[in-house]
């Protein structure tokens, strides 16, 4: 082969080469296009048919935080015995039941958000176990120890409960 039929064999060959190339990358784009085009849509359908049950959990864990904010709390628990120890650990089993009845919609919340409402579940306990070492030896004195630590501040529950109300706003 001569330099001359090598010329016109590259000159042939050229256009064909750039055509492949600009084919193959049209054709990469708008698959990428039709993929990120199908996510989405696929993404709105379950959005449509997970929303729903994402605010049935956000409204479940409201109801908890306003069971076990404090002042709600000591007046719907009432003492058993006059105990003031029993009258804290009933306290606490209630935290913790209503705790354990709410555990599965951790799954239809972000783990930060899910963080905040154990956060305010552990500092609801803490407030009742503080309150119950002081001198008081009953539990209506207890119940009034427990409001008098929650008076001057926001509850626990109150903070995480701003949060949930946040996290559900950006939802739309």
């Amino acid at each position: 082969m001569t330099g001359d039929n090598i010329f016109q064999l590259f000159a042939y060959l050229l256009p064909a080469v750039v055509t492949g190339a600009v084919a193959f990358y049209f054709f990469r784009l708008h698959t990428k296009n039709e993929d990120g085009r199908r996510r989405f849509l696929l993404h709105k359908d379950s959005q449509k048919d997970t929303l729903p049950i994402r605010l049935q959990a956000y409204e479940r864990m409201v109801l908890f935080l306003e069971r076990i904010s404090i002042n709600s709390l000591v007046v719907r628990v009432a003492p058993k015995s006059k105990d003031k120890t029993d009258y804290e650990n009933l306290l606490i089993k209630q935290v913790e039941t209503e705790f354990d009845h709410n555990l599965s919609q951790q799954i239809y919340m972000s783990e930060e958000c899910w963080n905040i409402i154990k956060a305010a579940k552990n500092a609801t306990i803490q407030i009742i176990r503080s309150a119950g070492m002081s001198e008081t030896d009953s539990p209506d004195k207890l119940r009034e120890d427990i409001l008098n630590q929650t008076m001057e501040k926001q509850s626990p529950s109150a903070t995480a409960l701003a949060f949930v109300k946040k996290e559900v706003g950006d939802l739309w």
